[in-house]
């Protein structure tokens, strides 16, 4: 049976995450307006299928930051997740709005990545091999296991944790960021996968110290 804590802190984490989803969606429809106004080259399929496949990618980063937020100890940790967390979710909700606007669906029917179809450069991190087809399951995705291990978790362990999927998790989608800042079509989309480096990088290097400073080490890339 479900301790009324446990049950209780759930409900927090479910509560909390919606209501910056939400937040994340209406600044997507916002974001929406600036497209209408200015004129970018038409969406092409790596445009779409980066919103499908990152809006996904970033909504199991909220949900891990929602986590951590609710049940870790670390000031630090906890105001890096909250980052994290608003960070990732108004740049979903910019993605979804974009989708709509393009007439898209918001996720693709077959799988991941398959929109990566061009050599990428040697400077490039990640994937250097056009993809033969679609993935079920994209780079640095924590499991359903590990995800019910973070929610059990509280304190110090889940801090632990919580850094080290979610370093795996920015170190998994580079690979994508890299590919649409080079072949994206808009402009929109080049300029916030740049962004999301710029931003995911600085935050890696400071959970790599973390992870060091609590003599634990980060988990190997999925």
């Amino acid at each position: 049976m479900t301790a009324p804590g446990s049950r209780q802190r759930t409900a927090t984490v479910v509560l909390a995450t919606v209501a910056v989803l939400l937040v994340g969606v209406a600044i997507g429809v916002i974001a929406r307006i600036p497209l209408q106004r200015h004129t970018d080259a038409a969406p092409g399929a790596v445009d779409t299928g980066f919103c499908q496949d990152m809006s996904v990618h970033h909504a199991q980063a909220v949900q891990m930051a929602g986590l951590e937020v609710a049940g870790g100890s670390d000031p630090d940790v906890k105001r890096l997740a909250y980052d994290i967390l608003t960070t990732q979710s108004n740049q979903a909700g910019r993605m979804q709005g974009w989708l709509q606007l393009w007439g898209k669906p918001i996720a693709a029917a077959d799988g991941y990545m398959a929109w990566m179809t061009e050599p990428m450069s040697g400077h490039d991190h990640g994937t250097t091999h056009p993809m033969s087809g679609p993935v079920a399951t994209m780079p640095g995705m924590a499991t359903p296991q590990e995800l019910e291990q973070l929610r059990n978790l509280t304190g110090p362990a889940q801090d632990t944790l919580f850094l080290q999927l979610m370093l795996r998790h920015h170190q998994g989608g580079l690979s994508m960021i890299d590919y649409a800042t080079t072949h994206a079509d808009t402009d929109a989309v080049r300029s916030l996968a740049t962004s999301m480096r710029t931003t995911q990088t600085g935050e890696s290097q400071l959970m790599t110290q973390m992870l060091t400073a609590r003599q634990a080490t980060p988990l190997p890339l999925n």
